[in-house]
């Protein structure tokens, strides 16, 4: 990723957690389906570096196997009380094997243990079946560390463009874009 526009949305998550935002890292993840439908989802960013921006979830989910068929992707931020936005599109790899186990272990005791009760995206018939699912897990786990279950790992998108939105007056909004070709990263103005 260009050094700029890394430095700037690191800034920008920054600048919104200072408004008090409660989630500056929550991000519009949209995937493509198998059958060409779009799916799009709030989810949280754990990660972002000059190789991309990165999010955890159960492999098995809706997001998970949609990534698995079509590995691209599209991240939205927006942050309102800065008035901007960010877009960006890529190519997803799933992170390596020691990423995962360094986040997953970073994670609270519940959320490990939520996410071997989770059977995500799958029908569940009550709410009293996964208060039943945890509690046998919390068992099952009860004196030692949870460990990260196979189906649980993180993505990275891989961004090839990059688009920066800034609400300005008149609707006169300010759009750079940074895209990625054949000699590297451009960047670019577009008319709002």
């Amino acid at each position: 990723m260009d050094a700029g526009s890394l430095s700037r949305i690191r800034q920008l998550i920054a600048d919104a957690g200072n408004t008090g935002s409660t989630e500056p890292v929550a991000m519009t993840l949209a995937t493509v389906a198998e059958n060409g439908g779009v799916s799009a989802r709030v989810v949280l960013l754990r990660g972002v570096d000059e190789r991309g921006f990165v999010f955890y979830t159960n492999l098995n989910s809706e997001k998970g196997r949609q990534l698995e068929a079509n590995p691209a992707a599209a991240l939205c931020f927006h942050w309102d009380p800065l008035k901007e936005q960010v877009r960006v599109e890529g190519t997803v790899e799933q992170v390596s094997e020691d990423e995962a186990d360094e986040y997953w272990k970073a994670r609270p005791r519940d959320s490990r243990i939520g996410a071997w009760a989770s059977r995500q995206s799958e029908t569940l018939e009550s709410r009293a079946v996964l208060v039943q699912r945890v509690a046998e897990f919390e068992v099952k786990f009860e004196g030692q560390d949870v460990p990260r279950p196979d189906f649980w790992s993180g993505f990275r998108v891989v961004p090839n463009r990059i688009e920066f939105w800034k609400s300005m007056p008149a609707r006169l909004h300010e759009r750079i874009v940074y895209e990625l070709g054949e000699d590297g990263w451009t960047k670019r103005m577009l008319y709002p």
